[in-house]
């Protein structure tokens, strides 16, 4: 009797594509992986996807949506709570719990990544440890500030988590904080490289591996990878995000997690190929080795793991370890495109800070009242 086949999306990164290719072919084709690139992986609704896909790769912000369209199978449904258990134990950071929400969880934390440092060491060798250096360096030499889709939201968020206020509550940040990380912003985006404005992370790694203009991303989501010089190009390293005053390095949790979809009726056999990829000798072996970004806090510090990619894994583990999670609640995603569009806008035109947090204020609240659920 033939096996029953299941159908899949991810994003078109090797880092996205690559390991769960090479584990469905060992599987015998088991899951086909479509792909889709990192601008649709990070905003795409996902209710159009789970109504297409057996499997889909997203990120935690789409949970709340995904949730109040009732559109995934929560992991209770399919594993024991021991189970469940053991891959929150073994995952760095928060990478399990930001998939948790509304009492269960939604996701598979297959890989993990959030905001370093990123540099050419071959450039320079001391990387700025906190933002007031880097700011210094800025001044002295161009960077690249990742701004681009999302990022500019993030960014701005990151800085707030630096300078030690955690967003959230009723005005996501406090007026001085916000004040603060959009000074900071600007001063960077004054003296940053404006050919690299455009490109998200992916393409940011790839210029600075490729081109000579920055030595310096000082904070934009890692990409181990790049640790290996591309053909006709240079390594990047990783470092730490930098600290904001009370040493605090301010990050942003990203990574994916593999759902399913509630078209699905899994079987035993795909649960176990899942079961397969949490396990942690793949997330120390199989997933490195295809080029993945794994989650189990094992690999991250794995000596054979941090040689095959330039230490970067154990360079960046404190950032790793206490990233923020953002909110997950429904609307978040489409909330984040409008906050990363008025920081831009306040970048472009030197506009006012006062102005821009009032609007940013009223914005989330708007979206906290349209939300379909839980407001976590």
């Amino acid at each position: 009797m033939n096996e029953k086949k299941f159908h899949g999306l991810t994003w078109d990164h090797p880092r996205g594509y690559n390991a769960l290719a090479a584990a469905a072919e060992a599987s015998g084709g088991l899951v086909q992986w479509d792909k889709q690139p990192l601008e649709g992986f990070e905003t795409h609704p996902i209710g159009e996807l789970a109504a297409r896909y057996d499997l889909v790769v997203l990120d935690h912000p789409h949970i709340g949506e995904a949730v109040a369209l009732d559109c995934l199978r929560p992991l209770e449904d399919l594993f024991s709570p021991e189970e469940i258990a053991a891959w929150a134990a073994q995952s760095i950071g928060a990478a399990m719990r930001s998939y948790y929400w509304s009492g269960k969880h939604w996701a598979l934390p297959l890989d993990v990544a959030t905001q370093v440092a990123v540099y050419r060491p071959d450039r320079i060798t001391s990387v700025p440890d906190n933002w007031d250096d880097v700011v210094r360096l800025a001044e002295r030499a161009p960077i690249a500030i990742a701004v681009a889709g999302p990022h500019a939201a993030l960014h701005f968020l990151a800085l707030c988590v630096a300078l030690g206020e955690e967003p959230g509550g009723d005005d996501l940040v406090s007026d001085p904080v916000a004040t603060e990380a959009l000074r900071v912003m600007q001063r960077l985006y004054r003296h940053a490289s404006r050919r690299l404005l455009d490109l998200n992370p992916i393409g940011l790694h790839a210029a600075m591996a490729s081109e000579d203009e920055v030595a310096l991303a000082p904070l934009v989501y890692g990409y181990a990878d790049y640790a290996n010089p591309i053909a006709g190009g240079h390594a990047l390293a990783f470092a730490e995000a930098p600290a904001g005053p009370s040493g605090r390095r301010g990050s942003v949790l990203g990574g994916t997690g593999i759902a399913l979809s509630r078209r699905v009726e899994p079987g035993l056999t795909l649960l176990d190929h899942l079961r397969y990829l949490m396990r942690e000798e793949t997330q120390i072996n199989f997933i490195p080795a295809h080029r993945g970004q794994p989650s189990a806090r094992a690999a991250w510090g794995d000596r054979r793991v941090n040689a095959r990619y330039g230490n970067a894994y154990a360079s960046t583990l404190a950032t790793t370890e206490r990233a923020w999670v953002r909110p997950r609640f429904d609307g978040w995603i489409a909330l984040q495109a409008k906050v990363a569009s008025l920081i831009r806008a306040f970048l472009e035109s030197g506009g006012s800070a006062e102005r821009t947090i009032a609007t940013l204020h009223t914005e989330w609240s708007r979206a906290r009242e349209r939300a379909r659920g839980r407001l976590e």
